[in-house]
């Protein structure tokens, strides 16, 4: 386990330079990552190394990172199985993660994006690219930290944007970060369609080398989390993209009772 000493970065401004973001970077291979810690560290993060899960394990519970970037294919603790351990532990529960992976399957990038990762970057891959991707998530989550956003209350669902929080019918519901950002989109747009380029924009903060893929498997995420609301109110506009309506599409009883048809012409799954 190695970690950086803090470096001075230009490109930062003085927020950012006075409080770096502290990024845990998880890969078997030493040298990719190296040159992965020190294009974030150009970018003014300071980085932290392990090169197995267990260590990673242990360094996100110690030093609770801002952001985990994890190599699925490590020697010990696969790592779907440590993000798993992740999301079970509360200190580590809302960390936002990248995943790597030598995987070109798509079921292995579904698999990872249903288990609620923030991102998922196939090697061979650029680390610039992944320093950019790990900048617009932090940003992300820095806004909503800071922001003066009030709750959202519309039906059942009640999202507090400053605590974190989501309710339905006043219980609690645990999302990933992003699940909690696409949720809160579909919120604040309420009645409109959004397109999956306008998701991506606004929930992920880029939309080069994403696929349309990654919106349609957090939604359907989003959607069984939520239970009878988010088969009432998430809407596929087919040909278009998605849309929070104004009103449930029939009575939430019924949705309680019948999560809906996945063959049907709008479905709550995918």
């Amino acid at each position: 386990m190695t970690s950086s000493p803090k470096p001075p970065s230009p490109n930062h401004d003085k927020e950012e330079c006075a409080r770096p973001d502290t990024i845990l970077v998880v890969d078997d291979e030493e040298d990719l990552a190296d040159l992965v810690a020190f294009n974030l560290e150009r970018q003014g993060f300071r980085t932290i190394k392990a090169l197995n899960g267990t260590d990673a394990l242990t360094l996100a519970s110690e030093t609770v990172p801002d952001l985990i970037i994890l190599d699925l294919m490590l020697p010990d603790v696969d790592g779907l199985e440590v993000f798993r351990r992740l999301r079970r532990e509360r200190r580590t529960e809302a960390i936002p993660v990248i995943m790597l992976t030598a995987r070109v399957d798509e079921v292995d990038r579904v698999v990872g994006l249903e288990l609620g990762a923030d991102d998922y970057v196939t090697k061979p891959f650029s680390p610039r690219e992944v320093a950019l991707r790990a900048k617009a998530i932090l940003r992300r989550a820095r806004s909503r930290r800071e922001g003066p956003e009030d709750a959202l209350e519309f039906g059942p669902i009640r999202l507090d944007p400053q605590r974190f929080e989501v309710f339905i019918d006043g219980e609690p519901v645990t999302l990933t970060s992003t699940e909690f950002r696409l949720l809160q989109e579909l919120l604040l747009r309420r009645g409109k369609v959004l397109s999956r380029r306008h998701l991506l924009e606004h929930v992920w903060g880029y939309v080069h080398n994403v696929t349309d893929r990654t919106v349609d498997t957090h939604i359907k995420r989003l959607r069984q989390k939520i239970g009878p609301a988010g088969a009432a109110y998430v809407e596929t506009i087919r040909g278009a993209g998605y849309r929070f309506a104004d009103g449930p599409r029939g009575s939430l009883t019924e949705f309680r009772q019948d999560n809906g048809d996945e063959n049907g012409e709008d479905v709550s799954l995918i």
